[in-house]
């Protein structure tokens, strides 16, 4: 079976490989920063830390930011590359499981399906998701109940039911709105450095501290820079900056943190109901998923803290749960818990 992206065939390597290895799983988490996949074995102990047998990253493979051709081809490369690593060949493949941000329908999960169907053999067991649906499983070690909440270059909650009910809320990209994302708050952080400038907003520390963490002269040059490149991933990289002016005391960027803990908050909460998690008074419990650089606690500023804050006084049952491994890793549990229970003792090869 041969796969050509780009005249070079990203599976030559896959001959070489010996045949009588153990069965492996992937799991591929693609969002609009990077793309990591992981191979685990099939026959997996639920030891503390899991057996990862490789771990490969490429770019982003958003189809929604790159285009379908590019993100399949770095989809294509990860699993190759992990593959390679871990000295396995295709047909060692017993599940794979591409969770990956931009799938949001099922014809997009089915056109993801019928191109993965073209790249490994017929026994292997095909799962595709959005990124979301992997980062819950990350923290609740593969089974789908509660709601997780992405808050990194973009943001999105998404919850399940334990009778397989799920919602979601967010997600639909800076264009319409993802306002608590790392790419929504740098956003509103350079349009009031504009507005500062203009004189149509206050004076802000942000004006200096994004100018010289960009090596920009005068926010006329902030123009320039924004255009000349508008991926999300690279305006998302202003976070920390303006986490540090927010915790320097500067009105206006506490005001975006503030309001973007409001926006995350009301996300989660929005999923919560629609699935009545909380149950009828809220305090019923389930896990509450916390994933992205948005919600990692500084020094002063704890966006995630202050989230779980708002969320739990509408929902006290809620539990936070900060995953020990990621989201890739929750991809491969999914599959490795779907396989387990059609399959048994089947996938259960001598590693």
């Amino acid at each position: 079976m041969q796969r050509h992206t780009g005249g070079r065939d990203m599976w030559d390597v896959d001959e070489c490989q010996s045949p009588r290895m153990g069965s492996v799983i992937l799991g591929v988490d693609g969002g609009a920063s990077n793309t990591v996949c992981v191979c685990i074995p099939a026959a997996m102990p639920f030891n503390d830390p899991l057996p990862v047998l490789a771990r490969t990253v490429a770019g982003c493979s958003n189809q929604n930011s790159v285009g379908e051709d590019r993100a399949r081809e770095t989809l294509e490369r990860v699993m190759s590359q992990a593959l390679l690593k871990a000295r396995r060949r295709r047909s060692n493949v017993c599940a794979v499981c591409l969770a990956v941000a931009g799938v949001n329908h099922p014809i997009d999960q089915q056109r993801m399906l019928d191109w993965l169907r073209e790249i490994f053999p017929s026994h292997v067991k095909l799962f595709v998701e959005n990124d979301a649906v992997a980062a819950l499983a990350s923290g609740t070690m593969g089974k789908l109940h509660g709601c997780v909440l992405i808050a990194g270059t973009g943001t999105i909650a998404y919850g399940f039911t334990s009778d397989g009910r799920e919602a979601r809320a967010a997600g639909a990209g800076p264009v319409l709105g993802d306002w608590g994302s790392g790419y929504g708050i740098s956003a509103q952080a350079m349009t009031a450095v504009v507005r500062a400038y203009d004189g149509r907003g206050p004076e802000t520390v942000l004006t200096n501290n994004i100018l010289d963490f960009l090596g920009l002269a005068s926010p006329d040059e902030l123009i320039g820079w924004t255009y000349e490149d508008q991926s999300w991933a690279r305006i998302a990289d202003l976070l920390p900056i303006v986490v540090e002016s927010a915790e320097s005391g500067d009105e206006v960027a506490n005001k975006i943190l503030h309001n973007s803990v409001g926006e995350l908050a009301s996300s989660v909460n929005a999923v919560v109901q629609r699935l009545e998690l909380g149950g009828e008074d809220g305090n019923h419990s389930f896990p509450l998923v916390m994933v992205g650089k948005v919600l990692e606690a500084n020094k002063k500023w704890d966006i995630g803290k202050e989230v779980i804050d708002c969320v739990t006084k509408n929902y006290p049952g809620a539990y936070p749960i900060h995953p020990k491994v990621e989201p890739a890793v929750g991809a491969a549990l999914l599959a490795w818990n779907a396989i387990a229970s059609e399959l048994g003792s089947d996938i259960r090869n001598v590693q």
